[in-house]
């Protein structure tokens, strides 16, 4: 019975006009406040202009000898996958919004961790590109920039035994290094 009272005086205040005016008064200017900010955020972490609509990546380019001759159209591809990914931009061929391109400038396999023999205790696979970025909408964003990502491995191993293994996280760094200086602008 008390809780029957209890049920039926919550239902009478639930219906009650002012109420429905007080949540709905409460619900707008919760979300003005959710709604303003400082400037343009995405959740993916992308400080990129609302007028951003297409970016396009232009096939990258084999600047240096050695390395697979694969690994510039790789390099365009990761890009292309991250960007699309990550933004809600959409790709075009050419004469997008924000234009990536570039070429891979240096592949080497330098020593490391030297040892007490002066003897290297890994070898070092460094991967260098140069990359232009142009941004259409606001051209101080704009940079011609080298990024450079290195992976270890044994000294005792050739790099052919290790190329396969070290390529993808070396190329997945270098993407993360171009996104962030593009997109997300740090």
């Amino acid at each position: 019975m008390i809780l029957k009272n209890k049920v039926a005086k919550w239902a009478d205040y639930l219906s009650d006009v002012r109420f429905k005016k007080f949540l709905i008064i409460l619900l707008v200017l919760h979300s003005s406040f959710f709604l303003s900010g400082c400037g343009v955020y995405s959740f993916t972490g992308t400080n990129l202009s609302p007028d951003i609509k297409t970016f396009s990546v232009l096939n990258f380019t084999m600047g240096t000898a050695g390395g697979p001759s694969d690994l510039p159209q790789r390099l365009t591809e990761d890009l292309k996958e991250y960007f699309q990914r990550n933004t809600s931009l959409t790709s075009q061929p050419g004469g997008g919004d924000l234009v990536l391109e570039g070429s891979v400038t240096g592949y080497d396999v330098l020593p490391a961790a030297p040892t007490a023999n002066d003897q290297a205790g890994l070898n070092r696979l460094n991967v260098t590109i140069q990359v232009r970025y142009t941004n259409a909408k606001d051209e101080t964003k704009n940079f011609d920039q080298s990024f450079t990502y290195y992976a270890d491995f044994p000294q005792d191993q050739t790099l052919n035994q290790n190329e396969a293994r070290l390529l993808p996280t070396i190329r997945e760094n270098l993407v993360q290094q171009i996104f962030n200086k593009s997109a997300a602008d740090w």
